[in-house]
């Protein structure tokens, strides 16, 4: 059964698989992935450099923790199958006012053969209780305006839309239950 978890070097085949895919899909250079597949993509396939990429992902949860300039701790999670390495999932601590206008508490990516499937559905929803824990009451989710997917997936997991800013639509989803 498909569940959240930490980073962990035993999916390193698959998850060289799943970068390969979001790469000939053409990630949108302003997400995460493209930040990392330009400073780990040429070397993930090796061991050591794939160890150090996830001992990282695990350090940015910290406070002092390695991450670029101005961004905020946030735990970082896998959605896996057995060895399947299904897709990311990020918890941002706190909001800075970019996270506020445009990218939120949470940000989720599920590999492009994986999708359609509700993964992404059940990652969100897996997420609040990490996010709450984290002391976070509600967690902002945006989604692009014409992404009609990720619309369901924030509403069907109880976001609330607040707004709609330029090209962002934002949700409010409560953690505790």
């Amino acid at each position: 059964m498909p569940q959240l978890i930490a980073p962990d070097v035993r999916f390193h085949a698959s998850f060289l698989g799943a970068m390969k895919e979001f790469l000939d899909e053409g990630s949108d250079p302003n997400a995460v992935l493209a930040h990392e597949v330009e400073e780990f993509g040429g070397s993930w396939h090796e061991p050591d450099v794939f160890a150090a990429y996830v001992a990282r992902q695990h350090a940015e949860s910290l406070e002092d923790g390695p991450r670029p300039e101005g961004w905020v701790p946030n735990t970082n999670l896998w959605y896996v199958d057995g060895d399947t390495y299904l897709g990311r999932l990020a918890i941002r601590h706190r909001l800075t006012p970019f996270l506020l206008e445009l990218g939120g508490h949470v940000g989720y990516a599920v590999r492009p053969s994986a999708r359609r499937r509700g993964h992404a559905g059940a990652m969100l929803r897996d997420s609040l209780p990490y996010a709450r824990r984290l002391g976070i009451d509600s967690v902002l989710v945006t989604c692009d305006i014409d992404n009609h997917a990720s619309r369901r997936v924030i509403e069907a997991n109880g976001g609330v839309l607040e707004d709609e800013r330029g090209l962002r639509r934002r949700y409010w989803i409560r953690t505790g239950l």
